[in-house]
Parts: structure tokens; C-alpha cells; sequence
């Protein structure tokens, strides 16, 4: 089996959805039993986000850009809903994606549907 380079890796991450990459992320965790998240930085944020602004905020996508296929999925990946309740919350911009969400996760969900098109707000 021959070797992929970095290279050939990142060319391949950049052409898939953002589906595929949740689910990428998954099997990685699995196979190497690791996680994604960074716990130590989430123990010391707690006392920084306290003295920087809320501890809470919303998600609102302001519009879906021109990559509605796009932005539908990545909300259907973010929020669990099914298909047409991901193309309605859509379809009704400005609408809030997430409720009471901490800072860190809303930007993480910024950054997926920035890159799916959208156009996106924390309040």
C-alpha cells in the first residue's frame, strides 16, 4: 500500500462535506481512542470567560450565502435535525441555529457554516 503525503491528506479533507469530516473525526476517535477536545484549555477557561463576556450565547444565521445545499447540511449536522427541519430553519434566516451555547462551541459551529457559505452571528 503506498504512503499518502500530507499533502495528498489536506487536498482530500478540503473536497469533503462537512458530514464527512464529523464523520472522519468520529472513526479517528474511535480507531486511536482519542478525542477532538482539548479539556485542559476548557478547565482554564471557565475564570478567563467569566472576566471576557458571557458565559452563554446564541448562534443566529444571518443568511445562507449562495451555498444553501451547503449551509442545510451543515445545520442538519449541527443541530441533529432531519432534513426539512434543517431546510426550514434555513429558509426562515435570520434564525437562531443554537440556544445557551458556551463561546467556544459557537465559534466551532461558526467556523463550519462560515465555510459552508453562511453568513453567522453570536449574540
Amino acid at each position: 500500500m503506498a504512503k499518502l503525503t500530507k499533502e495528498e491528506i489536506i487536498a482530500s479533507v478540503k473536497e469533503m462535506t462537512v458530514l464527512e469530516l464529523n464523520d472522519l473525526v468520529k472513526a479517528i476517535e474511535e480507531e486511536f481512542g482519542v478525542t477532538a477536545a482539548a479539556p485542559v484549555a476548557v478547565a482554564a477557561a471557565p475564570v478567563e470567560e467569566e472576566a471576557k463576556g458571557p458565559a452563554e450565547v446564541n448562534l443566529i444565521l444571518k443568511s445562507f450565502g449562495t451555498a444553501k445545499v451547503a449551509v442545510i447540511k451543515a445545520v442538519q449536522a449541527i443541530t441533529g435535525l432531519g432534513l426539512i427541519d434543517a431546510k426550514k430553519l434555513v429558509d426562515a434566516a435570520p434564525s437562531t441555529i443554537k440556544e445557551k451555547i458556551s463561546p467556544a462551541e459557537a465559534e466551532t459551529h461558526k467556523a463550519a457554516l462560515v465555510a459552508a457559505g453562511a453568513e453567522v452571528e453570536i449574540k
